[in-house]
């Protein structure tokens, strides 16, 4: 079977695109098309926005062959429950086995960042949970990155309830095979944005054509960022896409250091 074409558009994302009627909100979503499936990454803050942009984009949520969530946080999770509503059929989802702890935020104030619903109100929605810390190829060409290995920093965040610190090991991303290699789908960037293009790479012996998504930059010190130009450039990943978490002045950063950044808004395709 040849590699395919993979198409990425953007459905839930910090900024709106340039087309009327598209919301743009604090989170992130992506619809992944590829040999013939179709793969919903996340579900965004809010189902009502999430939808919003599906009904303007086009997308119908009965299209959808499978949901694949990249971590338990609030920020990717909340659509969830609107997104199942919207479905007249049950859908696998496909994540790890973390995703449902209890997590929290202590600043600026204290409260909780996970999932806001309980595993058994999205099952008996329709949603078919598939929890593996394992790398897992779950359609043709779509794999699961499964734990990604920390052999450099990351950008954990967040607590557990007894205080200690969460290292969101549920952060997982996508890997699509496509013609030109492989194009990954980060949700928030947690296990480091270096770590997960090796671990990428490494998985599937390719190189990567797509990095997309947030990248978790935001705040980071200059080290840091000059860390990431370097890496990037040394793995020879082809295009990069940050976007959500990534910051602004961080995303502007890489913009002027590398030449293959663009930014992603609600609305945006790429194709790969």
């Amino acid at each position: 079977m040849g590699r395919m074409v993979v198409k990425v558009t953007i459905v839930f994302e910090n900024h709106a695109g340039y087309r009327k009627g598209l919301i743009g909100y604090h989170g992130f979503s992506a619809l992944v098309e590829s040999n013939g499936y179709k793969v919903l990454v996340d579900t965004g803050t809010d189902g009502k926005v999430l939808l919003n942009n599906m009904h303007e984009l086009g997308i119908d949520a009965n299209d959808i062959d499978v949901l694949f969530i990249t971590h338990g946080h609030y920020d990717h999770t909340g659509g969830l429950k609107e997104f199942l509503k919207e479905r007249s059929e049950p859908i696998e989802v496909y994540a790890h086995p973390g995703i449902f702890d209890e997590r929290i935020a202590l600043k600026p104030r204290k409260r909780d960042i996970g999932i806001p619903f309980q595993r058994k109100e999205l099952e008996e929605l329709g949603a078919r949970f598939n929890l593996s810390p394992e790398p897992l190829e779950f359609l043709p060409g779509f794999i699961s990155s499964g734990e990604i290995k920390r052999v450099t920093w990351d950008r954990a965040v967040g607590y557990f309830p007894d205080g200690r610190k969460d290292p969101v090991r549920d952060d997982m991303a996508l890997i699509v095979e496509g013609s030109k290699g492989l194009v990954v789908i980060s949700g928030c960037g947690h296990s480091g944005i270096i770590n997960i293009a090796r671990h990428a790479m490494e998985l599937r012996g390719s190189k990567i054509a797509a990095l997309i998504g947030g990248f978790h930059l935001r705040g980071a010190k200059k080290e840091l960022l000059d860390d990431v130009v370097t890496n990037m450039k040394e793995l020879g990943v082809n295009a990069l896409y940050p976007g959500h978490c990534t910051g602004i002045e961080e995303f502007s950063y890489l913009w002027s250091k590398l030449d293959n950044v663009e930014g992603i808004y609600v609305g945006k395709e790429i194709k790969i």
